[in-house]
């Protein structure tokens, strides 16, 4: 089943549909600078028209955020530390964006 609002992918695998607030915060903190350096939340679409990214600074040092909505030509990238302020900017920064996928 596809997920509603929009999904959660990080470089590892790990995969979540319509993720809250502390399934964002998780998926953050799990990321290092080896082999999990990202996670990318976008609407579960073929083509879809916004993102918001997280990757590890070099000498994991911090995070990027990069927020990109092509409908009003939004491009954002952001630094900051606190997982807890990332994870919370990003779902009020997604309530802008989703909107419900059709079931038909």
């Amino acid at each position: 089943m596809a997920a509603t609002y929009h999904r959660a992918d990080s470089e590892n695998g790990d995969h979540i549909d319509d993720p809250s607030e502390d399934a964002i915060y998780m998926l953050i903190d799990d990321l290092n600078d080896t082999d999990n350096t990202f996670v990318v939340i976008q609407p579960d679409e073929d083509d879809p028209a916004w993102y918001v990214s997280v990757a590890v600074l070099d000498a994991g040092e911090g995070y990027e955020v990069v927020r990109r909505d092509t409908r009003s030509r939004e491009h954002d990238v952001t630094t900051g530390e606190n997982i807890s302020d990332i994870a919370h900017e990003i779902v009020l920064w997604l309530k802008g964006r989703s909107r419900p996928r059709s079931t038909s």
